[in-house]
């Protein structure tokens, strides 16, 4: 096995529901979209060199994520015991990370991003696979921004219409549809840099929910809520979906891995990051679920009371991050429909797609997210399908059978190989249960 190296290369653009973008440890140069030779990573630019504080701060916002909106529903629908699964949840994503790293180590030379570990380990039908995985899973994402932006924005604003081109829009779809309209022309541009910096902002997002259920507690309903639940079996595959959400963004860690400028060190950054979103996850499912009981709504931003100055920030603070993200995470799938369908100029330098097909296609992909955001009443069900089915496969299921496979050869110790087994039976199981429960409670929506 070649020995490990600090590499300081491109970084590919993160491709994951909850991965959030890098901070630039150095300069920050306009984004690359993918090329002929590698379709499934459209690139951002060079993060060579970074920190340890900083690969810190990359990690923490690469795993933080709108799922903490969902965490007082989610213990809601497990019950006060399954805050025991969340931390389960949080120690097997933390090793499954451990994995992906070793994974890079096999040969940092060839493995720069997540779907080349599925290609170093199994060839290139497993590079299509995880690609494909991932694509979907930033398709259904984008999807839950927007209907994270429509609940919210119909909270602060009730009652709001308008008439356009004689249709009559009003409440969420409203808000939808003005929502996708902000996001559009970020989406037409090829640098993204300025979107990554600012896409930041949801670190103080996250903060500012829980700073806001403090307040609401102490101002409003107090800490102390009867309607609570020690222990719901039938709640708990959407639960473990909602947990697993909150820990996804295993496929940019190797982009973040070979930005350090010392990556021998990955491992305990990856715990430091995880302690802290566990805290910051875990004071928000309590805070949440003890103001608001079974009660809680699958955005606990719907639940506190309309016209406070805490719901106000809580809720814009909230919502100007999947507003600067959407961008970032429409680029892979508007780069791969770019490869596809062969729209590239004819410019000497034979990389840069032309402008109208970059236009037309990204319009195409926030329009066709729109749509079904205006008739999708159930977030917390598609964030739980997500976390249940896509970000298994990528957190849980892929690590694991990529390392099996890629060190077998050299000998793994038989009890790491059994904890690794267990480890994927969890995930099949939680993959199957949840992703059955998830449908069945979607499908029951309509």
């Amino acid at each position: 096995m070649e020995g490990q190296r600090n590499c300081q290369g491109e970084a590919a653009l993160p491709v994951s529901t909850l991965s959030e973008p890098l901070l630039s440890g150095s300069d920050t140069k306009g984004a690359d979209l993918a090329t002929a030779d590698d379709l499934e990573a459209a690139q951002l630019p060079s993060y060579g060199g970074t920190s340890f504080s900083r690969t810190c701060l990359n990690l923490t916002n690469a795993v933080s994520g709108i799922g903490v909106l969902s965490m007082p529903y989610a213990v809601a629908q497990g019950g006060w015991a399954s805050l025991a699964l969340f931390a389960l949840v949080g120690a097997l994503c933390y090793y499954t990370g451990t994995l992906i790293e070793r994974c890079m180590r096999a040969d940092p030379d060839a493995i720069r991003s997540y779907p080349d570990i599925g290609e170093f380990a199994f060839g290139s039908g497993c590079r299509r696979a995880i690609a494909f995985f991932m694509y979907v899973e930033l398709y259904l994402v984008a999807i839950s921004f927007l209907v994270l932006e429509g609940d919210n924005l119909h909270k602060l604003f009730p009652g709001a219409a308008v008439e356009f081109l004689g249709c009559r829009l009003q409440g969420k779809q409203l808000f939808i549809a003005l929502a996708a309209a902000i996001v559009l022309p970020t989406t037409w541009l090829k640098n993204l840099g300025v979107l990554a910096y600012v896409s930041a902002v949801g670190l103080v997002a996250s903060a500012a929910l829980t700073a806001s259920l403090v307040w609401a507690g102490v101002a409003e309903t107090g800490f102390h809520r009867s309607s609570t639940t020690l222990l719901n079996p039938t709640g708990l595959p959407t639960s473990l979906g909602l947990y697993f959400v909150c820990f996804t963004g295993h496929a940019v860690f190797p982009t973040i891995y070979s930005s350090m400028r010392n990556n021998k060190h990955f491992s305990k950054v990856l715990l430091v990051s995880s302690v802290i979103c566990s805290l910051n996850y875990g004071l928000t499912a309590v805070l949440g679920y003890m103001i608001y009981g079974d009660d809680v709504q699958s955005q606990v931003t719907l639940n506190l009371p309309s016209g406070k100055l805490y719901t106000k920030v809580a809720i814009v603070m909230t919502l100007v991050n999947p507003l600067a993200k959407y961008a970032l995470l429409a680029a892979p799938i508007t780069a791969a429909l770019e490869e596809k369908f062969k729209f590239k100029s004819s410019l000497p330098d034979g990389g840069s797609s032309s402008g109208a097909a970059r236009v037309a296609i990204s319009t195409a992909v926030v329009v066709s997210t729109a749509v079904p955001a205006c008739t999708v009443p159930f977030f917390g069900y598609l964030m739980s399908f997500i976390g249940s089915f896509l970000s298994v496969m990528a957190t849980v299921i892929f690590p694991c059978l990529c390392f099996l496979k890629i060190y077998k050869a050299e000998g793994i110790r038989r009890t790491e190989i059994a904890a690794i087994i267990g480890i994927l039976v969890v995930g099949v199981f939680v993959a199957v249960t949840g992703t059955y429960t998830s449908l069945q409670q979607i499908i029951a929506t309509f």
